[in-house]
This record gives C-alpha cells, sequence and structure tokens, in this order.
C-alpha cells in the first residue's frame, strides 16, 4: 500500500512538473500546480483501488494519472485575451 501511494505521488509531482514547465504561462504558481498534482494522483489512485479493489500497480498508476491531468487541466487559464463582441 505504501509503495503504490508513493510512486502515485511521484507520478503526480512528475506530471504537475511537466505540466508547469510546459505551460508556466497559463497556470497558478508552482507550488499550487505540485500540490494539485500530487493530490489529483493520490485520490486517482484511492479511486482506482476502491472502485477494482485490486492490488495492480499498473491500473492504479493510471487511474492516478487521469485524475491528476483532469485536476491539473483545471487550473489552466486562456491563453489570450477573452475577446467581447460588439453586440454582447
Amino acid at each position: 500500500m505504501l509503495l503504490e501511494a508513493l510512486s502515485s505521488a511521484i507520478l503526480g509531482l512528475a506530471l504537475a512538473w511537466g505540466a508547469y514547465h510546459r505551460l508556466s504561462h497559463r497556470l497558478p504558481r508552482r507550488a499550487l500546480v505540485l500540490a494539485t498534482g500530487v493530490a489529483g494522483a493520490l485520490f486517482g489512485a484511492f479511486v482506482m483501488n476502491t472502485a477494482l479493489d485490486a492490488g495492480n500497480l499498473l491500473t492504479m498508476l493510471v487511474g492516478a494519472a487521469i485524475v491528476s491531468t483532469a485536476s491539473l487541466s483545471l487550473l489552466l487559464r486562456p491563453a489570450g485575451r477573452l475577446r467581447h463582441s460588439a453586440t454582447a
């Protein structure tokens, strides 16, 4: 259990670092991004462990990556300025 939690936390940290490195201009502070990536990965591993009740490390890491990526995508800001139409 400890190995699964540690590996999913490391995966979430790696995904968050990669997202911040690539999209730093569209994300908030680095500490928030890293914490969100780790928390999302841990939650995803927990959900996969609860739903499938399996000790398969690969499926838990897939669930951790999916939830971590989804959590990080919620932090993204728009790329450019928002344009308002003249009629609105």
